[in-house]
């Protein structure tokens, strides 16, 4: 489940992703909307972020400068530590630090950085003093729903203890809710709920999972929208984004990809857009084929050199023919 990317900068010249949607939702009735542009908004973000290295903030800034895209998640995430900065010098100034609760709500395609950002959420937890130990317990259905009555409240109350002091992050949440009144994914969400109310700010749950998916879980549990102030959109990424994401993991390892190896990799990209059903933005699958290629490239040059070394070039570019998938 882990959805690791990273970024060179622009967004490339391909389809344009998904504008991000960040609700942050109050405990009172209203809501205040912001007349700033987006673009304005995240200038001013930029210019406001703190890079001494001695900063709070400076280890999660280098974690999320190298990932594509993502940048209203990015805002979001400096929002939250400037929340909490903000509010220990309140106390400090003898002010009223406000109780905040901080469970969330991720939705998007697989491969879109939902698991990357969660780790990296629980990491400022633990640096701000949010949470005890910042380490994140990753669960799914099979991980919370038992086989028989009482078994899936007693697996998930486990599984919320091995998390408190850190993040409980709960993939394809909206499993839970497909059976039904009598299918034991209700007991699982009903525990969640009460654990969230026992073990108030000892830990953070983040649910996450497909947007539509996400949208009918929340109506099956009128409570359960409110539970989660921060609930976050992860656009797809374009075609030139997964691009960006394949040469720098190559980058990385201190591979390249040749000029036909990218035209090679762009158009199979875009061919699995086409042909998805649902919107196609996976960057795990870009890295598949990346670690595919860097094995088939050893294969190609223990054949070519049988008895020698290939040179310093040769050992890092990966060509045309390395690039390999299911037909």
């Amino acid at each position: 489940m882990d959805d690791r990317v990273v970024n060179s900068g622009g967004s490339g010249s391909g389809r344009p992703a998904r504008q991000i949607n960040v609700v942050l939702r109050t405990s009172e009735p209203y809501a205040i909307a912001s007349s700033s542009p987006p673009q304005l908004e995240a200038e001013m973000v930029q210019a406001a972020r703190p890079l001494t290295p001695g900063d709070p903030f400076h280890d999660i800034q280098r974690d999320l400068d190298p990932m594509v895209g993502l940048e209203n998640v990015k805002q979001l995430v400096y929002e939250i530590f400037a929340l909490l900065q903000i509010s220990r010098m309140r106390s400090d100034a003898g002010l009223s630090g406000g109780s905040h609760v901080y469970h969330m709500i991720f939705t998007g395609n697989p491969g879109t950085g939902k698991t990357t950002i969660a780790r990296i959420v629980a990491k400022l937890f633990q640096k701000m003093g949010v949470l005890t130990k910042g380490h994140m317990i990753e669960v799914e259905r099979a991980d919370l729903v038992g086989e028989y009555i009482g078994h899936t409240a007693q697996k998930t109350r486990d599984l919320v203890r091995k998390a408190l002091g850190g993040v409980l992050f709960v993939d394809e949440a909206y499993s839970l809710a497909r059976g039904g009144e009598k299918d034991f994914g209700k007991e699982a969400i009903d525990t969640l709920v009460k654990a969230m109310e026992d073990y108030r700010n000892q830990f953070v749950l983040i649910l996450a999972g497909y947007p539509l998916e996400i949208e009918h879980f929340l109506m099956t549990n009128p409570g359960l929208p409110s539970r989660f102030p921060i609930q976050i959109e992860f656009p797809d990424y374009s075609v030139d984004q997964l691009i960006q994401i394949a040469e720098l993991m190559a980058k990385e390892r201190d591979y390249t990809l040749m000029p036909q190896s990218i035209f090679k990799l762009r158009q199979h990209l875009m061919q699995e857009k086409t042909m998805s059903m649902f919107a196609f933005s996976n960057a795990r699958y870009v890295r598949n084929i990346i670690e595919k290629a860097f094995r088939h490239q050893a294969v190609r040059l223990m054949s070519q050199y049988p008895a020698g070394s290939p040179g310093k070039q040769e050992l890092m570019s990966v060509r045309p023919e390395d690039l390999k998938w299911e037909k």
